[in-house]
């Protein structure tokens, strides 16, 4: 149980610290000059590789093995340490309630976001430990 939370911690800490940063790059950057879709769209595809990439990184440093248990407890924890930082911490930070965030969520790039962490909570089942 302990190894699978610590593995959880790791893998939101790797994927939200990278989602972070691209957050900000894709505010100052692109939404400017690509629209908030556009660049939320463009967005997706990068973060479910780090997703990938952290979620077998993870997987082998610490020698999770490949159960349910294991596996899906490292994607439910992560998922929801990530779900408290983003209506908690980045919403803080936009001066937003949840409500506000809901309503203003593009319908196309909001369900690429939220099939995307779906995809991000069950990414330590698809890698395989080397």
């Amino acid at each position: 149980m302990i190894q699978t939370l610590k593995a959880g911690l790791r893998y939101f800490g790797i994927v939200f610290t990278a989602g972070f940063v691209r957050g900000a790059i894709r505010i100052v950057l692109l939404v400017l000059r690509l629209g908030a879709r556009t660049a939320e769209l463009l967005e997706t595809p990068v973060m479910l590789l780090v997703s990938f990439v952290a979620a077998r990184w993870v997987v082998h440093r610490q020698a999770v093995p490949f159960t349910l248990s294991n596996r899906c407890g490292m994607g439910a924890i992560a998922l929801a340490l990530l779900l408290a930082a983003e209506f908690g911490f980045v919403l803080w930070l936009r001066g937003m309630t949840i409500s506000q965030y809901f309503a203003t969520r593009d319908p196309v790039s909001g369900t690429a976001y939220y099939v995307a962490l779906v995809v991000f909570a069950l990414m330590p089942m698809f890698v395989e430990r080397r």
